[in-house]
């Protein structure tokens, strides 16, 4: 049976707010840990209107408090925007205090423009090329190599489980020359999917913490009990891909009903391409699509991407997603 998890992006609607938007992140890890998932995670965004989760490990830490038994992570965080050390001391305090509940998704893409960048006091083109580098570190910190100047405290030590992430070849050849597990953003970015797959496993490599590949494809999925509803609740986050592409990124916007019906030529063709990988519909359409997505990756794990404008839309979706689990 395949794993399944939930991706969180702690959208901000557009008639909400931060606060409001973490109270909905613990509501929905409640959730998912209720309904059985494995994993919650939180993605990395600077600077976007419609996301509250750019300190990834401090929402961690307000989800955690909330939650018992369900792993926490970062999907993930993006190594060029950060120091290591720092990275192993944030992460290491939340292992600390959520022991064998932690998850680091690594990505190499800086997701920043050049404003973030300064902002962050960070060469993104360097530190980009000092990724692999940097993942080591961060590895070796965690382990507490003695040949290291300085020991991470809170890190040393902390069993966080590290992830790689990535939409192209470049994190799926990373991955399996570090014997690291894979994670492949299919949610935004599918195209070389199964190519970086296959590459990930002709190339992998055991390691001391793994000894055979191990891939999670992230996926869009919105389960209602009529396909039309399934459309409508999944139309905010149509909008928001919509609106990112072209150069206008914001809130989270209300559903539209029919709203890819009329998106025009251009629109519709790139949200074809960017949400391909995805499971909308009806309880039986979705287990379909999940069945079909999971004989294609042979994905060890799903994690289940899909904002709402209404939170109680997710919550549904997730228990409807849950109880075909059996079947996946």
């Amino acid at each position: 049976m395949t794993v399944l998890s939930v991706l969180d992006f702690a959208s901000i609607t557009e008639d909400g707010s931060v606060a409001q938007s973490l109270d909905d992140s613990v509501a929905l890890a409640k959730k998912a840990e209720d309904a059985g998932f494995h994993r919650f995670w939180m993605a990395e965004h600077h600077a976007m209107p419609g996301i509250a989760s750019a300190a990834v490990s401090v929402c961690l830490a307000h989800v955690g408090k909330a939650t018992s038994t369900i792993r926490l992570g970062a999907g993930g965080i993006m190594l060029p925007n950060h120091n290591p050390f720092v990275i192993a001391e944030q992460f290491g305090t939340l292992d600390a205090i959520y022991p064998g509940r932690i998850d680091l998704g690594l990505g190499r893409a800086p997701g920043a423009d050049g404003r973030i960048a300064r902002a962050l006091r960070k060469d993104l083109h360097s530190s980009a090329e000092a990724f692999p580098q940097d993942v080591v570190e961060l590895r070796d910190l965690f382990e507490g190599d003695p040949q290291l100047p300085l020991q991470a405290t809170p890190g040393a030590g902390a069993k966080v489980q590290m992830w790689m992430l990535g939409s192209s070849l470049f994190g799926a050849q990373l991955a399996a020359i570090l014997g690291l597990p894979y994670a492949f953003a299919a949610h935004f970015a599918p195209a070389a999917l199964d190519e970086a797959l296959a590459t990930y496993r002709e190339r992998f490599e055991p390691s001391e913490t793994l000894d055979r590949p191990r891939v999670m494809v992230a996926v869009n999925a919105y389960a209602a009990d009529t396909r039309e509803d399934a459309f409508y609740h999944a139309s905010s986050m149509d909008q928001s891909f919509v609106a990112l592409r072209t150069g206008n990124p914001g809130r989270l916007p209300k559903p539209v009903r029919g709203y890819r019906d009329d998106l025009p030529a251009q629109a519709h063709a790139m949200l074809q391409a960017t949400r391909s990988v995805s499971a909308i519909g009806t309880p039986d359409e979705v287990r379909v699509s999940l069945q079909s997505i999971i004989q294609r990756t042979g994905a060890d794990e799903l994690m289940l991407s899909g904002s709402t404008y209404d939170p109680q839309a997710r919550h549904r979706s997730l228990d409807i997603i849950a109880g075909l689990a059996g079947d996946l």
